[in-house]
């Protein structure tokens, strides 16, 4: 009997947990469809037999069981990779290009109600606004201006996208490429620009070392020709000096230079093969008056010495020996030499005058 009874209570047990566990699953189920959690940088669009109903905030939140489906939406900055793209440049020269587009939802309700998947929208109007805006540049502008091409595509992109409850925050391009055929075709062009600066370099320096030697040849020449007027002046400044010693000491000399000269040339007459000669009576009385100074003979009367006499004026302005003083003084001038003193002249005609009477007594 005792083993009937434990029988029938094993049985009995089991049956309720077999009924109970069904029941369990389901509770555990329809928890799960009423609770939904929502992460802190999410929204949800909420539906309820397929009609929209809201937008569920961050957090836990309740919603009706198996009637009730929710679309997630990310709050935060979205990078979108675009596929390179080919297109044909304004001149005609093949580019490929590829860009990443910044974006972040700001309206999830227009983002669920106004477009299918606002990822692939995105991404297919970048692609064909890339390829557009290549197209409108040269191939030049699009290898060098980047952020042209960055701004324009956000442009373009901007205007469909508020509609979808997207902003566009930022576009980069990434590369752009020429064909391999133009890539050589630069390459090539870069060779010969490099080549042509390195000729003009070498032609400027060639030239410059030229004009420096010119120069250097020019101040040599300048210099070798100052050198040799410096000379010359040195010269010429000794001849007229020389000369207009002479000058003074003829000057100074006076009678006594007429009656040498007439000497020598009564010597040099006397050695002819001529017996007459002729002599001036002029230069009678000059010699009478030279011998009696010699002789302390009776020839003049009034038995005076033999003076130097002076030329006249008129004779001293037709010589140019008139006002000697000023003559030196210009020529120094001239030549760039400080004027004769009044006692080194007149130590020259101490000096001429004691020349003038050795040449007499000898």
């Amino acid at each position: 009997m005792l083993t009937t009874y434990l029988l029938q209570g094993t049985s009995g047990n089991s049956l309720s947990l077999l009924t109970a566990l069904p029941l369990l699953i389901l509770a555990i189920i329809v928890v799960k469809s009423m609770v939904i959690i929502v992460n802190a940088y999410e929204k949800k669009a909420l539906t309820i037999f397929g009609e929209y109903r809201g937008l569920l905030e961050p957090g836990i939140r309740f919603v009706p069981p198996f009637v009730s489906r929710t679309y997630t939406f990310d709050m935060r900055t979205q990078t979108l990779d675009v596929p390179r793209q080919e297109a044909i440049t304004r001149d005609n020269s093949p580019v490929r290009a590829d860009a990443v587009v910044y974006i972040r939802v700001m309206d999830a309700k227009k983002a669920f109600l106004e477009v299918t998947d606002y990822k692939i929208a995105v991404m297919n109007l970048a692609q064909t606004t890339l390829r557009a805006v290549l197209g409108d540049m040269e191939l030049d502008q699009t290898l060098s201006k980047r952020g042209v091409i960055n701004s324009r595509i956000r442009e373009e992109l901007d205007k469909p996208t508020d509609a979808w409850g997207i902003r566009v925050e930022s576009v980069e391009v990434r590369e752009v490429s020429p064909s391999p055929d133009v890539q050589q075709a630069m390459e090539q062009q870069v060779s010969a620009e490099r080549r042509r600066r390195a000729m003009i370099l070498e032609a400027q320096g060639q030239r410059r070392s030229e004009v420096e030697v010119a120069e250097g040849n020019k101040k040599s020449a300048i210099i070798r020709a100052q050198g040799e007027k410096q000379s010359l002046i040195l010269k010429a400044q000794g001849a007229a000096i020389s000369t207009v010693l002479s000058a003074k000491a003829s000057e100074s000399m006076g009678e006594r230079a007429i009656i040498n000269q007439a000497l020598n040339t009564i010597v040099s007459v006397g050695q002819g093969e001529s017996s007459t000669i002729i002599i001036p009576q002029e230069l009678t009385s000059l010699l009478g008056r030279y011998g009696k100074h010699l002789s302390g003979s009776d020839v003049s009367d009034n038995g005076s010495a033999l003076e130097s006499l002076s030329f006249d004026k008129n004779t001293l302005k037709l010589l140019g020996l008139d006002d000697v003083n000023k003559l030196l003084s210009d020529l120094d001038k001239e030549l760039q030499l400080s004027p004769l003193a009044s006692t080194d002249i007149g130590a020259l005609d101490e000096e001429v005058d004691a020349d003038g009477e050795d040449v007499f007594s000898s």
